[in-house]
């Protein structure tokens, strides 16, 4: 079955970064839309941003904006989210989900398949 598999989570100081990776595996990747979402404790998944199969210009959440990149390899079947200048507040479990034909990336209905996870926490 398809697989996602998030890795790249630690913990991190304030200002730090970190890189997340999400590996997928038999699908096809390439014409996939590919989402970063994340869910701190206590409060519901949200959107952090997405690429589509094209690449271009992803969406992220206002947030994130500036500090965090998402980028995907086709070729490896991975795509990436950068986070730079890490805040506190961006604690949480990070996932990975893949749709296609979607019509809103930061909708989580319109992700068929989702990765496991990977926890990301950031100390003062």
């Amino acid at each position: 079955q398809v697989q996602l598999v998030e890795s790249g989570g630690g913990s991190v100081q304030a200002g730090g970064s970190l890189r997340l990776s999400c590996a997928a595996s038999r699908l096809t990747f390439s014409i996939y839309t590919m989402g970063w979402f994340r869910q701190a404790p206590g409060k519901e998944r949200e959107f952090v941003g997405a690429i589509s199969w094209r690449g271009g210009s992803p969406p992220y959440a206002d947030s994130v904006k500036g500090r965090f990149t998402i980028s995907r390899d086709n070729a490896k079947n991975t795509v990436y989210l950068q986070m730079n200048s890490l805040k506190t507040e961006d604690t949480a479990v990070y996932y990975c989900g893949g749709g296609v034909s979607i019509g809103a990336p930061s909708r989580e209905a319109e992700y068929k398949f989702w990765g496991q996870g990977t926890q990301v926490t950031v100390s003062s």
